[in-house]
């Protein structure tokens, strides 16, 4: 059955609604099979009932996320794009929240951009112990120290300690020269650059001087018992099943804690099984805690960042490289489990 609709635009700026030489429409009418025209103050729809019935939600969506921030990014009509095709809805009501702190440097509004990270806010909100699991570019670790920040700054917590496994990437950084303050930063600058986003260079040295902050690798924890702190252990897939269980066992009084990390993009080296993966099944009904799982489409880096990943699981699925690949010894025979 065909359908025809008209909506109206005249209070709404194309530029920006349609995007820099109408990329973003371009964006619409590759993804939904109906005719779209875009003339003088209106858009005209044409095609099946059920195409236009999601773009007239669509076009809805993008003219009040417009009218209320003033702007539209191509993430966002990305987003809504795919929102709107798998739920019938878009994100622009349920994204409504406010503010966790403020950016020193874009001075833009900190807050989830997804429906995933608004239920990653609400749980650390909610829970003392929250582990986010998902893939890069998802906003785990930089939501986690918006949320410590402001929890230092509203006094709920009196410090706020980044934790980093030291583990290589697949590549070796022992010959760094340097103390061994100097050879584990490599390691931490993911979460000094967060911080950095929003407290100025001199409060954060200050605040590190006074202990209020630290950023530490895991192995320093042990041994330590953390009361009326805001604990961030990031990368936790690089963590073993022993460290993992260190790590957790620090909490104290009056303290919380996010544990963040991607399970498919595991560093450990001889095979050894991660924390992180055990932990879903240890910890699996345990009140008090909470497991939120991201996916690629929470991604706010570049929209190629999630192609990348759709690409990587379908690889992955097809090659069968759920799990690490076994070591072969050389006598050519494979490792057991």
């Amino acid at each position: 059955m065909t359908k025809q609709k008209r909506i109206n635009i005249g209070d709404v700026d194309q530029r920006l609604l349609f995007g820099q030489g109408g990329s973003y429409l371009r964006l619409i009418e590759d993804q939904f099979d109906a005719k779209i025209v875009a003339r003088g103050d209106s858009i005209f729809l044409e095609g099946e009932k059920k195409e236009i019935d999601l773009l007239e939600t669509l076009f809805s969506d993008l003219i009040n996320q417009l009218k209320r921030n003033h702007k539209l990014s191509e993430r966002y009509v990305l987003y809504a794009i795919n929102m709107v095709k798998q739920n019938g809805i878009g994100p622009f009501n349920d994204l409504q929240v406010g503010a966790i702190v403020t950016s020193i440097i874009t001075r833009e509004k900190i807050k989830p951009r997804t429906i995933g990270q608004k239920h990653y806010i609400k749980a650390i909100e909610s829970y003392d112990l929250v582990f986010s699991i998902g893939p890069a570019g998802t906003g785990k670790t930089y939501l986690a120290v918006a949320m410590a920040v402001s929890a230092l700054k509203k006094r709920m917590v009196g410090r706020v300690i980044l934790v980093r496994p030291a583990v290589e990437a697949g590549e070796s950084l022992g010959f760094l020269p340097g103390d061994i303050r100097a050879k584990v930063d490599p390691y931490l600058r993911p979460v000094y650059d967060a911080l950095h986003d929003m407290l100025s260079a001199e409060k954060i040295r200050k605040l590190m001087e006074m202990g209020v902050i630290e950023i530490v690798p895991l192995a320093f924890m042990r041994g330590r018992t953390l009361n009326n702190s805001f604990v961030i252990l990031d990368e936790a897939q690089n963590t073993t099943v022993a460290q993992m269980k260190m790590f957790l066992t620090r909490l104290g009084e009056n303290s919380r804690a996010v544990v963040t990390g991607d399970i498919t993009q595991i560093d450990l080296e001889n095979n050894k099984a991660s924390g992180l993966v055990q932990i879903q099944k240890i910890l699996a009904g345990v009140k008090g805690i909470e497991f939120v799982y991201l996916s690629d489409k929470d991604v706010v880096r570049h929209r190629l960042v999630q192609e990348i990943i759709k690409a990587y699981e379908k690889y992955e699925k097809g090659q069968n490289l759920t799990s690490p690949p076994r070591i072969a010894k050389k006598d050519g025979k494979k490792d057991k489990d």
